[in-house]
């Protein structure tokens, strides 16, 4: 069921971010003292007496602006203003009516959508008077809201829920549940260009300015009749290397991205080749037990020859050797080369990370490498494995019992995980094993 949207719109350092952040209820949106935090659509599910919406926390519109930058943002706004079902206006109470508010509203009237004009930072009853100063918009009554401290952001709400339109018939057919991809990579690696390569349309800002992305972004889209959801995040560096604020706030948000998706897509840029970070990053989605897929971006910007597209993913797996198990696709994002290969190959990921074996099948794994290469003794014992199981979690996850879990070696526990990865595949993702005691009955 496609739920309806709610714009909210105005110039910068008004409250937008904060306003939404008490309308969903938590720390959703970034806010910051900073000006011009918000720069994409960021898209919250919302409800409010039974009524679900998308509400769309946009960046500040800056009216005649020559940065480059804020005209994108303000782009952005423009767009969530023509996907909009209700717009919400949202002015400074405080500073009263600016030509900029003019400017907006005349944009607002010319897009022919129903439009609530909410004056904030009305953080007390007598600041309500303010709110007055704006009915020169021309675009009705204007509510005094606080988005800080909530006063009257439910009667906001019940006008937006009272010109919403009428909410479909849910037609009763379960529908599967949406696989969630996170698009995570150092700054400026090409990941909002990939996105709306993905999508296509531009729907994230894409500029050479390094950090540009600041909030994690949902955008739907369906690959052969599944729903997938991408999450353009915040360019990751290392904690050392982010000053505390803004982005120290996106980072941590970008993680959080990772830990809800079944798949990670790691972008690396061609020209830099895999750096410290990248590496790190495939540790966190490791750790995390996320299916993997490696995406080496702007493969258009590298000399090629015949021998060079195999070396270089050589060269890729060689430092990304802790994740060896990763499908590399070689893209250019700017051209559209190989991007078609990107979802499919995520999908593959994650249904691996879900795949299961039949318990026979995995005893008969374990039994034949026992056979092949037997454990070495460890003072004087040897590893004995009775029995082994698949567990229920994801990623596939193998407990084997045996007589001492403290004479498996890691060398030996690479072993019998590559003899996995040989009769199973798992491309894409992460395995786990897991040695429990168990008393040999048979003695």
């Amino acid at each position: 069921m496609t739920l309806p949207v709610v714009a909210i719109v105005g110039r910068p350092n008004v409250g937008k971010s904060t306003l939404i952040n008490r309308i969903v209820g938590g720390q959703e949106a970034i806010v910051h003292g900073e000006e011009g935090v918000t720069r994409d659509r960021h898209y919250l599910k919302a409800d409010w007496n039974g009524r679900e919406f998308l509400l769309v926390d946009t960046g500040g519109i800056v009216p005649g602006t020559a940065d480059e930058l804020l005209q994108n943002v303000s782009e952005q706004a423009r767009a969530a203003i023509e996907e909009s079902d209700v717009i919400v206006l949202l002015v400074d109470a405080k500073a009263g009516p600016t030509s900029s508010d003019h400017e907006i509203a005349e944009i607002l009237r010319r897009s022919r959508k129903p439009v609530l004009i909410a004056a904030n930072k009305c953080d007390d009853v007598r600041d309500d008077p303010l709110a007055m100063e704006f009915f020169e918009l021309g675009l009705g009554d204007p509510l005094p809201v606080s988005g800080l401290h909530g006063t009257s952001t439910g009667d906001l709400l019940d006008a937006v829920v009272k010109i919403l339109p009428p909410a479909p018939e849910a037609s009763g057919e379960a529908t599967p549940e949406a696989l969630k991809v996170a698009i995570v990579g150092r700054p400026n690696v090409g990941k909002s260009s990939l996105v709306n390569r993905l999508i296509g349309q531009e729907r994230m800002i894409v500029s050479p300015e390094s950090g540009t992305t600041r909030d994690a972004i949902d955008t739907r889209v369906t690959v052969d009749e599944r729903e997938v959801v991408l999450v353009d995040t915040a360019g990751i560096r290392r904690k050392s290397k982010v000053p505390y604020g803004v982005e120290q706030f996106s980072v941590v948000r970008a993680l959080k991205a990772m830990e809800r998706a079944e798949v990670v897509v790691l972008v690396v840029d061609a020209t830099d080749g895999v750096t410290e970070q990248d590496q790190r990053l495939a540790g966190l989605a490791l750790e995390a037990g996320k299916a993997l897929v490696v995406v080496v971006n702007k493969w258009d910007l590298v000399s090629k020859d015949t021998y060079t597209l195999p070396k270089f993913q050589e060269e890729v797996l060689r430092e990304l050797h802790h994740v060896d198990w990763a499908p590399v696709v070689f893209t250019s994002a700017v051209s559209g080369q190989r991007v078609d290969k990107v979802l499919p190959a995520a999908m593959s990921a994650a249904a691996e990370n879900e795949r299961r074996v039949t318990t026979g099948v995995v005893n008969e794994v374990v039994t034949e490498a026992l056979s092949l290469n037997p454990p070495p003794t460890r003072h004087g014992k040897r590893l004995r494995v009775y029995y082994t199981s698949q567990g229920p979690t994801r990623p596939p996850t193998f407990l084997l019992f045996c007589n001492d879990p403290t004479l498996v070696t890691d060398s030996y526990e690479r072993y019998l995980a590559g003899k996995f990865r040989e009769a199973f595949g798992f491309k894409g993702t992460p395995i786990r094993l897991f040695f429990r005691a168990r008393r040999d009955r048979s003695g």
